[in-house]
């Protein structure tokens, strides 16, 4: 029975051990500014990004390499069979002319510098340092777009968080209304619907705390998330609520700074220029292709060196080539047109990105703006329903207003806090998302 006993207390020691293991969390407080530093450093997307740029910048590097001198080495080694000797027979006796060695080898070291080449090469390197610069404003946008998302959760978790409090903050009021209401019922200043619809209320208030605490989690979740951290790490808001973000008011001032600062249409300009590049680099087939190339060949035999010997010697030739391609069916005028179809397709592409943008911007201004005064109605509503509030409880333990009149009034307070709650919230994701869209 003992043993029984002992047992049954160790699973309940270990159980409850794992219980708690397993179900708790990281706190952590941090602060916006916290959170994006985080984000930036985690991120799979930032890093996809950066090694593209990686990529882009080999490929500019790699384009500079084929305007450069090339330097080769090639060796090699051959058997041959055997065959008789060329040999002539004069009256003055016999001449191996040209004796036979069975062991060839060869050496050969061979520079190449392109001297002139239609433009490719020069146009190739234009176009890959464009697509480095492009992609290195595709980097920021990426950076930029991560930061919002940041914002975005971070002001969520914010939210969530005020408003499971303001809940809470109801439940307390409904459970001392409720107090209130049964002590009058039992001095018969009061009938029991009067409790019913207090305890009805209450009801209503919890399930909406449940929902509100419910909310808080998936906002956490959802920070956790885009900070590339632990789902099980709780984190506490620092973000005062009476943060300000100060834009300027001028539209046109806000377009002008998108245009000039948006990664997005930097990006684009420079794909336009590399577009460009891509027709000088077709046309180059219409001009001829000039090399100078320079041989060392050391070889045994050196087939230079007459008569032929069995020793190493050393030989070296200097040449400039030329070549012109006079006849390709059309394929030089089919790539160029190519070039011009896409450099044409680009310059839509960033007209139509510019006119997104303004759109984007003209939108989020008008956004922000109408984030900021519901926000100033949002406070003075609450302001008021506090007083409202007040004052109806008051009367009511003064027996001078209803139950009903009080019950209304909690019910007010709760919507003038939730929704000041939300403009607050709403205000500042317009102000980052405003931010974002004039590259700030």
């Amino acid at each position: 029975m003992k043993i029984k006993i002992f047992s049954l207390m160790l699973m309940l020691m270990f159980g409850s051990s794992i219980s708690f293991r397993a179900f708790s969390q990281e706190k952590e407080k941090l602060t916006m500014d916290e959170c994006i530093k985080i984000g930036l450093k985690n991120s799979y997307i930032l890093h996809s990004s950066k090694m593209n740029l990686r990529y882009a910048d080999a490929k500019w590097s790699e384009a500079n390499t084929f305007r450069l001198p090339a330097l080769s080495f090639s060796a090699s080694y051959t058997k041959l069979s055997k065959v008789n000797p060329f040999i002539v027979t004069t009256p003055f006796g016999k001449f191996d002319i040209s004796p036979v060695i069975f062991d060839n080898y060869n050496m050969k070291i061979s520079l190449q510098q392109p001297v002139f080449t239609g433009f490719k090469l020069e146009s190739n390197s234009k176009i890959a340092e464009l697509n480095f610069l492009a992609s290195e404003q595709q980097y920021s946008a990426d950076q930029s777009e991560l930061i919002y998302n940041i914002k975005d959760a971070y002001w969520g978790l914010f939210k969530a968080n005020q408003i499971k409090k303001v809940t809470e903050e109801n439940v307390n009021q409904v459970r001392s209304h409720l107090t209130d209401v049964q002590n009058l019922f039992k001095q018969g200043l009061a009938t029991k619907n009067d409790v019913l619809k207090v305890q009805v209320q209450l009801g209503e208030a919890q399930l909406k705390l449940i929902d509100a605490a419910n909310a808080v989690k998936l906002a956490n979740i959802n920070l956790d998330n885009v900070l590339g951290i632990s789902l099980t790490t709780e984190i506490q808001t620092e973000e005062p609520a009476e943060k300000q973000t100060f834009l300027p008011d001028d539209l046109s001032s806000l377009l002008n700074q998108a245009y000039e600062k948006r990664p997005e249409l930097k990006s684009m300009d420079y794909k336009v220029q590399a577009s460009e590049n891509g027709i000088t680099a077709a046309k180059s087939d219409w001009f001829p292709q000039v090399y100078l190339t320079g041989n060392y060949n050391y070889s045994r035999p050196n087939p230079r060196i007459l008569p032929t010997q069995n020793k190493f010697y050393g030989t070296w030739d200097v040449s400039v080539s030329l070549s012109l391609n006079l006849w390709n069916w059309g394929a030089t005028i089919d790539k160029t047109d190519q070039a011009e179809a896409q450099f044409e397709q680009s310059k839509d592409a960033y007209k139509i990105l510019k006119d997104r943008i303004t759109l984007e911007v003209t939108q989020n201004f008008l956004n922000m703006q109408k984030s900021k005064e519901k926000m100033s109605v949002a406070q003075q509503s609450v302001s008021q329903a506090e007083e409202n509030y007040r004052i109806t409880d008051e009367k009511f333990k003064n027996g001078l207003a209803l139950n009903s009149d009080l019950l209304d009034a909690e019910v007010a307070l709760l919507q003038a806090k939730t929704n000041y709650i939300q403009s607050v919230a709403d205000y500042q994701l317009a102000a980052a998302q405003l931010e974002k869209s004039i590259g700030k």
